[in-house]
């Protein structure tokens, strides 16, 4: 088995986005490339309700499916081909976005005021991009769990991890998507298949995701709103980039590698990754899936192939043709 090494550790940074909402960004708005095919990670975490309730109005994409991945909380949708529901605590949405839609998501805490999410951005392919809009609305209850005999607990959202299948299917980058906890002490191999590119996010605890017999230096960069990269955001969306990196420990050192809350760890190649939990354990989100390897033209929620496809967009958005029949 060959063990994935840490290329880089992202520290989620503060942003605001919508109608005011406080969130923190893992990644997105920028040279997204090496997280093909996915584009962005919001982790929505707040206890005060003035921060987030006044959500996310009517907003369009297209080119892209998002996936909302609901913790705490609960949010209701809308969208212009008439759908409207609740994601409460456990749930998942998975929205191709495809030829064009528009909709709102309006979060609202527990009854301790309480909410926490994770919406996660994935690019389509050339030949999808004009699909026809989909949703997949999976509540808790469907989502299956495999636990091993060391404690440490899977919930499978999409993808097939240690013989149990996700409900989400049919999803153009083919992606695994868990949720896993590991518990305080233990260290864990975990497979990622060789063609993916491969990411963890850490939202609970704490660990190092490294192969303790081969030290390497790990750098940390942080996403924020200091960056230049790539374009300006619309309909409300404000453009992140990717700052210097700043180096985060050397061979050796105690802190190289490890991975705290709101930690996002990208992986090197390899066929699996090695976890070690800390003294409370660990619980990240281990995203994977095969790179589409197209140009993007990004502009906010319309993400397509070519800046002519781009302006397209933007022109039938303008001139009330951008949703089809």
């Amino acid at each position: 088995m060959s063990i994935r090494p840490v290329r880089r550790i992202l520290e989620s940074q503060p942003t605001t986005e919508g109608a005011g909402v406080k969130l923190r960004r893992a990644f997105g708005f920028g040279d997204t490339s090496e997280f093909d095919p996915f584009l962005l990670l919001d982790d929505f975490r707040n206890d005060n309700p003035q921060d987030f309730l006044a959500g996310f109005p009517w907003h369009p994409h297209r080119g892209i499916e998002t996936i909302t991945y609901v913790l705490a909380g609960t949010v209701t949708h809308g969208d212009s081909l008439g759908n409207r529901g609740d994601l409460g605590a456990g749930d998942v949405q998975w929205m191709t976005a495809g030829r064009g839609i528009l909709h709102q998501e309006m979060p609202k805490g527990d009854a301790r005021g309480r909410m926490h999410g994770f919406q996660l951005w994935a690019n389509l392919p050339a030949s999808l991009k004009m699909t026809k809009p989909r949703y997949q609305d999976v509540l808790a209850r469907d989502i299956p769990q495999a636990v091993d005999d060391d404690g440490t607990a899977v919930r499978v959202i999409c993808g097939t991890f240690w013989g149990q299948t996700g409900p989400v299917e049919g999803v153009a980058a083919d992606p695994r998507y868990l949720d896993i906890s590991v518990p305080p002490g233990m260290r864990k191999r975990l497979a990622v298949e060789t063609s993916r590119h491969a990411f963890a996010y850490v939202f609970a605890g704490s660990g190092t995701f490294r192969d303790a017999s081969v030290p390497r230096g790990v750098e940390t960069e942080l996403v924020g709103s200091a960056g230049t990269l790539q374009p300006q955001a619309a309909a409300g969306n404000a453009a992140r980039g990717l700052t210097p990196a700043l180096q985060a420990g050397t061979p050796g050192s105690t802190t190289y590698g490890d991975a705290r809350n709101r930690s996002l760890v990208l992986f090197d190649s390899g066929d699996e990754i090695v976890v070690q939990a800390g003294e409370d354990g660990i619980r990240f989100l281990l995203v994977s899936g095969k790179p589409l390897e197209e140009p993007v033209a990004w502009y906010g929620p319309i993400v397509m192939n070519t800046k002519r496809e781009l302006q397209q967009a933007i022109s039938e958005l303008r001139d009330g043709t951008f949703i089809k029949d």
